[in-house]
């Protein structure tokens, strides 16, 4: 067992200072445009669910068709180079856009600007995710990893505050445009500064192919399968991913845009204005599990962690659970805006700290098991299992959301959530992991 006190400290190690805080420079960016770009879309199309779950399927599907590419490439080249360039060119892409929406007032023109930067940042995301899931264990040393995980997700959550307070306070300021400008900046300065991350890269022999391409993708996926109780756990949390994506991907921004603007009063209506609101609640969210990573950093991490991960999987069911009912109750106008407000407020931070306690241990696991020369492909294939259904599911939420209620898609949720839970807690294959 390692002692924690003997173990340098992360933030030490100059490369992992350099990736850190670029990250949280361009993720900042991030949380900023996917706010903005929410509303915007149901402001261009009149409160249209069904295209602003489209506008989420699209990226999404790119995304996972991208990301085992992603994968071939970040094992064979240098990975900050290629998370350098990505970041870079998603900054440019931003800026362009923008630039292009200033001189095309029209509502249809500007939403195919918003749908061509979500493909092409989703393109290049999808060769960015799995060279910076991968880098990690070739910089820091492997006692550091959980701490490094930790931070990471610490890293994770203070973009979120800091982004949805600038997000809710910029967005109500300033035109959408200018904030599109600062977001294409963010991402210019973090891919400025992933240049100077150097690592002992050592290049792969030969010229890459399609045969020696599929190849390497043969290979990562025979690693995984042959894996069970990866494979399991895989397929659990790309159900989970179902599942929960829509809560804060569709539901949120409807519930604040219909019930939450539209009743005569709410709470802090004086000092908060409705996409405020939805900042505090992605905040709580984010505060719950920058608790969660900062407790982790100083724990040892367990040699299995499949039963601890299941029992959180069953918190959040619960968790979903008892949301579904007060929404469903205020819906049939026996509570107040106020209650469920509260209720959402508790509910994010229940969800925050612990899918916080499912991934770190998730990953520190992986960061052990697999091979450095294999990370890559397993990081981009454990991506596209884990986020396989989220186009579907977008497609679904906003479907529910636009013929049906917001109640039927919590119960929707709910209800899959449940199975997903009691699937991971009751299979044998858990106690491996």
């Amino acid at each position: 067992m390692n002692d924690k006190a003997s173990v340098r400290n992360v933030f030490s190690v100059r490369n992992f200072r350099l990736v850190f805080f670029g990250a949280l420079v361009s993720e900042i960016g991030s949380v900023l445009y996917s706010f903005a770009v929410s509303f915007l879309i149901l402001d261009l199309t009149g409160n249209n669910a069904f295209l602003q779950g489209l506008y989420l399927a699209l990226g999404s599907v790119v995304l996972l068709l991208v990301t085992p590419i992603g994968g071939i490439l970040s094992d064979r080249y240098n990975k900050s180079r290629i998370m350098a360039v990505c970041d870079g060119l998603s900054g440019i892409v931003i800026i362009l856009a923008t630039l292009g929406m200033y001189l095309f007032a029209d509502a249809k023109v500007q939403l195919i600007f918003l749908f061509a930067v979500g493909i092409l940042n989703n393109l290049l995301a999808g060769l960015f995710t799995p060279a910076s899931g991968s880098l990690l264990p070739l910089i820091v040393e492997e006692e550091q990893f959980q701490q490094a995980n930790a931070y990471n997700s610490a890293r994770s959550s203070l973009q979120s505050i800091l982004g949805v307070i600038l997000a809710g306070i910029l967005y109500a300021a300033i035109p959408v445009k200018p904030l599109f400008l600062i977001v294409g900046s963010c991402y210019l300065i973090s891919g400025i500064s992933e240049t100077f991350i150097h690592y002992d890269h050592k290049a792969s022999g030969g010229k890459l192919t399609l045969k020696l391409a599929l190849g390497d993708m043969k290979d990562g996926f025979h690693y995984v399968t042959s894996q069970k109780s990866l494979l399991v756990l895989m397929a659990a949390i790309m159900f989970v991913n179902f599942f929960i994506n829509p809560i804060n991907s569709n539901f949120l921004p409807v519930f604040i845009r219909s019930d939450l603007a539209g009743a005569p009063e709410y709470l802090l209506e004086s000092i908060l204005t409705p996409e405020l609101w939805s900042s505090i609640i992605s905040m709580l969210m984010a505060v719950s599990m920058l608790l969660a990573s900062l407790i982790l950093s100083s724990k040892t991490p367990p040699e299995k962690c499949g039963r601890y991960v299941a029992r959180c999987l069953a918190v959040i069911a619960a968790t979903m659970i008892i949301f579904t009912i007060s929404y469903w109750l205020f819906a049939s106008g026996n509570i107040s805006i106020n209650a469920i407000l509260i209720i959402l407020c508790l509910f994010a931070l229940i969800l925050g700290y612990a899918i916080s306690n499912i991934n770190i241990p998730l990953n520190t696991a992986l960061m052990k098991i697999v091979d450095h020369d294999m990370l890559g492909k397993v990081v981009s294939i454990t991506r596209v299992i884990s986020m396989g259904l989220i186009p579907i599911a977008s497609l679904m939420a906003g479907a529910i959301l636009q013929y049906y209620s917001p109640t039927a898609l919590l119960i929707v949720c709910s209800l899959g959530f449940t199975a997903t839970a009691l699937f991971v807690l009751l299979n044998p294959e858990t106690g491996n992991i």
